[in-house]
């Protein structure tokens, strides 16, 4: 099929350049240059615009920071049009971003006017999932999008998922999200105490690995530096999930939180603990770099 893909940021590019793996013709675009470049030579056909890339498209395909940006892609900014105007034909949409439930509803009602078909679909599984092809899709829109867009998702995810109608799927990436960052901000505080009291992380993490403490976090993304062979905490905390976009994720819990009046005291104080250790510096490291913030103080 014929796919643009719009957002080549860490997550964004590896999925692509598996769709193009997939055998289907991608056109990307990106705002960064370089990121094009890189899929170009994956096979991916770069494009000057959005509009460009989407050009014949038969499945539009978004993966952008914040839902302010996904409006602006879609429904234009003051004089500028947006995709919906300049579309030919009638592409299915997919917008894989993690943004309020509200403006998923909001672009999906958009969508609907024209006679498009539109599907919020975030993603779980960090940019590992991305480029091995197993990420986890949450899928929210109708039962005949949703079978309209499994081919595509299945070239890039593993575990796809219909939540619901439009937003849904924002709604439990959320969810699923908040329970994130809650226990890697729990794990490193565990490690951080073991550790000062005389423990050796590794042993540690196996001990709590094998026993009621174990989750994701600690099992698969260790965030102690040289507990786990490829983990983003062995690399300096470079690349992977952003501190800045699980503190952006964990606000959206918020204001879902406050709009549904739902009690969420663990997920507003994971809020706290990564928007304090993104105003240190550190939003543009992966988020199992909160395990500096129980370091404080400490030679690491």
């Amino acid at each position: 099929m014929k796919i643009a893909f719009i957002g080549l940021g860490n997550m964004g590019a590896p999925m692509a350049a598996n769709l193009v793996k997939a055998g289907h013709e991608v056109s990307v675009f990106d705002l960064v240059d370089a990121a094009m470049k890189s899929l170009e030579k994956a096979g991916a056909h770069a494009c000057a615009s959005a509009q460009s890339a989407a050009s014949g498209a038969d499945v539009i395909i978004s993966m952008l920071p914040a839902g302010q940006h996904v409006r602006r892609l879609y429904l234009g900014r003051d004089t500028a049009p947006g995709l919906f105007e300049a579309l030919e034909g009638k592409p299915l949409i997919i917008d894989a971003s993690t943004i309020s439930p509200e403006d998923a509803r909001f672009v999906g009602a958009a969508a609907a006017e024209r006679g498009l078909t539109y599907l919020d679909a975030p993603v779980s599984g960090g940019v590992g999932g991305a480029q091995a092809g197993t990420l986890t899709f949450i899928v929210g829109g109708t039962e005949d999008g949703f079978e309209q867009a499994k081919p595509i998702l299945e070239g890039m995810g593993k575990n796809i998922f219909h939540a619901g109608e439009v937003g849904s799927g924002q709604v439990a990436k959320i969810c699923n999200n908040m329970l994130l960052g809650i226990l890697m901000s729990g794990t490193a505080e565990a490690l951080a105490l073991g550790v000062k009291n005389g423990l050796d992380p590794a042993v540690l993490s196996e001990i709590m690995k094998q026993s009621s403490g174990g989750n994701w976090a600690l099992n698969l993304y260790n965030p102690w530096p040289g507990v786990m062979q490829g983990s983003a905490a062995s690399r300096d905390y470079q690349g992977g999930f952003l501190t800045d976009l699980m503190a952006k994720d964990l606000g959206l819990a918020w204001e879902l939180a406050l709009e549904s009046k739902a009690t969420v005291p663990m997920g507003s104080q994971a809020r706290n603990l990564f928007a304090l250790h993104a105003s240190q510096g550190n939003g543009g490291k992966d988020f199992s770099s909160i395990q500096k913030l129980f370091r404080a103080g400490e030679e690491e």
